[in-house]
């Protein structure tokens, strides 16, 4: 072989040039050349836009952008790492406890023992010896091993809920992880060594503990603990209902669909919907006289529109009269509309809606008044008024849906007795295995693809690439108000990742590799390949799940 064989040519989009290195060079080598004097900052890399560890080795000449933890993509590989470090000490100082991962909250994830409540003296040790395991900076290794022998070492370990998902995913091979002698498998790549996960705390929270992460914008602190209360709740009456329905992780969902009980599952997920939105109209039936005003309020493709209508169903069986006011109405004029730090329209900001002429108009309505309902012109950015009048019929109420629905500004005017709040999104009940959960943002993400292509006619790229702003969003101006909600409601159904599987897989393997939302797309096709398909026919056509897929019999 010449001298010139030994080597390829590689840019690194990171330096925005080309940089030579020998044939078969590890991406943590070619970190090292590049950038000497770094020390546990990249955590994997972009590899023609498809996400690689630092072990990745390169025989062909590619395109390489090194991540840190201030990426989204980074950011998941240090949680990831986090969470493999936790396993390790607790398995290290109790063998017998195991971990149970079970959801993000509280800028942190909510962690169990599998055999209940983790003591309180024993979680300062265990934060110690991840700093131990962190402060040795022990590598991480992966192997690609035959999956029947990745089933019986996970079923060695006492992993079963491994053993579950592998048995049900029909890969030949898979990848293990090991740190020192302990084996783990995660969705996606982790960090080369555990020094990359060198931020965090564990404090005691409720029956378990908080593994508290690191600000990605000020990654050498951790965030703080933000008490949520209500959405804990909400969590853990999803994950009782999960229980109940015997899928907790997407293993055993697998196990249901070959076994023939899909629908059974599908008829139960919805059943727990209705049951729990004619538990929310009851609510407001109680406190009839008072409340005139109900305000849905979540993020992007939690299902609020459809919620709102069956909401309004069970309302008129308890003998109200719910009537719609849309905040689409209110939008000021464009030449009013503020604008965002790249100088674009921010349509997002409450400030972007006439809220004391939305206010007055409540009022009035909530005295028995009429009002001129105004209307807006997305096309010429313009409100103007067509003499459409309201006003509230006997026992009515008015339902508003948007995202600024919990922020105080936007009803200021009305007195709090008057108004109920709700706050709406898809909180992932079943996660992939004990160690994996299923990040909520991803649920809605995959929603929002579907329904994107099929009613705005927008591929997954465009979709993908808007979507770390549309979060970005709903950080300043839906998850401060959270609280502020009467009742939570998740929208999420246990059975609706295999639906949602058929129709997002094709528009997600249309995201061409040169795009830097080829990745976002190759993890999402990643994930599926967990999850068997679920036909959609019995869905029925009043479910949320309708909003996204079509075939609803509601009217939009």
């Amino acid at each position: 072989m010449s001298m010139k064989e030994n080597y390829l040519t590689i840019f690194c989009e990171n330096e925005r040039q080309s940089f030579t290195v020998p044939t078969g060079s590890s991406l943590k080598e070619v970190e090292q050349i590049i950038f000497p004097d770094t020390r546990n900052e990249f955590l994997g890399a972009l590899v023609n836009n498809e996400i690689r560890d630092m072990h990745y080795e390169l025989y062909k000449p590619k395109s390489v952008r090194f991540i840190t933890i201030s990426s989204l993509d980074g950011y998941s590989i240090y949680i990831r790492t986090l969470v493999f470090i936790l396993y390790k000490a607790i398995k290290t100082l109790y063998p017998r406890d195991g971990l149970l991962v079970e959801h993000f909250i509280s800028n942190g994830i909510f962690c169990r023992s599998c055999r209940g409540r983790i003591s309180s003296w024993k979680i300062p040790l265990i934060e110690e010896k991840m700093r131990d395991i962190v402060r040795d900076n022990e590598e991480i290794l992966r192997e690609e091993t035959i999956t029947r022998d990745a089933i019986r070492l996970f079923n060695h370990e006492g992993l079963r809920d491994k053993q579950v998902l592998l048995s049900t995913r029909g890969k030949t091979y898979t990848s293990v992880y090991r740190l020192g002698g302990t084996p783990g498998y995660f969705y996606g790549t982790l960090a080369p060594r555990t020094g990359n996960a060198r931020v965090f705390n564990l404090v005691e929270y409720k029956d378990g503990v908080l593994l508290l992460l690191a600000d990605r914008d000020a990654p050498g602190r951790v965030l703080p603990l933000v008490p949520q209360e209500k959405l804990f709740s909400l969590f853990s009456e999803y994950k009782r209902n999960g229980r109940g329905t015997r899928v907790s992780s997407i293993g055993e969902l697998n196990h249901h669909v070959e076994a023939g009980n899909a629908g059974e599952i599908i008829k139960i997920s919805e059943a727990l919907h209705e049951k729990k939105i004619s538990r929310i109209a009851d609510t407001i039936r109680k406190r009839r006289g008072k409340v005139k005003v109900i305000l849905v309020a979540g993020p992007s493709s939690s299902g609020k529109t459809t919620f709102g209508k069956r909401l309004a169903v069970q309302l008129m069986v308890n003998g109200a009269h719910p009537v719609n006011l849309s905040l689409d109405n209110y939008f000021v004029n464009r030449e009013d509309t503020p604008r965002d730090k790249n100088n674009e329209f921010d349509f997002e900001t409450i400030d972007a809606l006439d809220v004391d002429t939305f206010n007055r108009d409540l009022l009035t309505l909530a005295r028995g008044g009429e009002v001129e309902i105004p209307k807006f012109s997305f096309e010429t950015g313009k409100r103007y008024y067509d003499g459409e009048r309201l006003r509230l019929p006997a026992r009515g109420v008015i339902i508003v849906e948007g995202i600024h629905g919990l922020n105080p500004r936007l009803t200021a005017s009305i007195p709090r007795e008057n108004l109920f709040k709700i706050f709406i999104s898809a909180l992932t009940s079943i996660s992939i295995d004990n160690h994996n959960i299923i990040n909520p943002t991803d649920n809605r993400l995959i929603r929002r693809v579907v329904r994107d292509c099929k009613y705005r006619g927008y591929t997954a790229l465009q979709t993908l690439n808007r979507w770390e702003s549309v979060l970005a969003g709903e950080q300043r101006h839906i998850v401060p108000y959270q609280e502020e909600a009467d009742v939570f409601f998740n929208s999420a159904l246990a059975y609706e990742l295999g639906v949602l599987k058929q129709a997002a897989v094709p528009l997600l393997e249309e995201v061409p590799e040169k795009h830097v939302e080829h990745s976002k797309a190759l993890r999402l096709l990643k994930f599926f390949s967990y999850v068997r398909a679920i036909p959609a026919d019995e869905i029925p056509p009043t479910s949320i799940l309708r909003e996204f897929l079509g075939g609803s019999s509601f009217k939009y």
